[in-house]
């Protein structure tokens, strides 16, 4: 049985009838886009493994419940699941997310690119640590904003319902993030071709 051309909701429902394979077959399907999306919230390696697994305890505990009625949304439904969680934690440490330097994950690792010569890969790769430490330079509210429409292929209406804001103000946020990470890329000079970079600055 060919699981990885399954969609998502036969996967549920092969795990749901016993089969782990399954439930394995989509957490690899998405573990990228959903880790990368809770380790830039975060910005701590081991706590953003910690909410991750949380997160798909959640998930499992959900669908084994019987409560599961999100078809054909699985990734933004466990996006949801995940912002709750990185939330309750600050919540319970009574503190923010604060902008720091990093080295770990790299974000970009959900990027693929073919056909590149040494000179353009090195480009790049140059050029995504800037974008890492740009990003990591938004305020907050824009940064988790474009997390969730970019990594977590949320709606603005579940992007607004899970922020707790309305669309428009989602939208907003969405426009200053990119607006903002532009002018940062215009002042550091970065000539780079478009197709080398993420769609949504392109």
């Amino acid at each position: 049985m060919d699981l990885l051309s399954r969609t998502d909701q036969e996967l549920i429902h092969f795990y749901l009838s016993g089969n782990n394979t399954g439930l394995e077959t989509l957490i690899n399907r998405h573990k990228s886009k959903i880790y990368t999306s809770i380790f830039l919230l975060v910005k701590d390696t081991y706590l953003a493994e910690d909410l991750f697994q949380d997160t798909f305890i959640k998930v499992i505990k959900t669908l084994k419940n019987g409560k599961y009625n999100e078809e054909g949304k699985f990734l933004p439904w466990v996006m949801r699941i995940a912002h709750n969680l990185v939330i309750d934690y600050f919540r319970k440490e009574k503190r923010t997310p604060v902008i720091t330097n990093y080295d770990g994950f790299d974000i970009f690792d959900v990027l693929h690119f073919y056909d590149e010569s040494i000179e353009d890969q090195l480009l790049r790769e140059q050029t995504h640590q800037d974008l890492r430490t740009m990003i990591q330079r938004l305020p907050d509210s824009q940064k988790e904003v474009l997390i969730m429409r970019h990594y977590g292929e949320m709606s603005f209406k579940d992007i607004a319902e899970a922020t707790g804001v309305s669309i428009n103000t989602a939208l907003g946020r969405m426009r200053y993030a990119i607006n903002n990470l532009k002018k940062m890329m215009e002042i550091k000079e970065l000539s780079l071709n478009s197709q080398k970079l993420p769609t949504f600055l392109q």
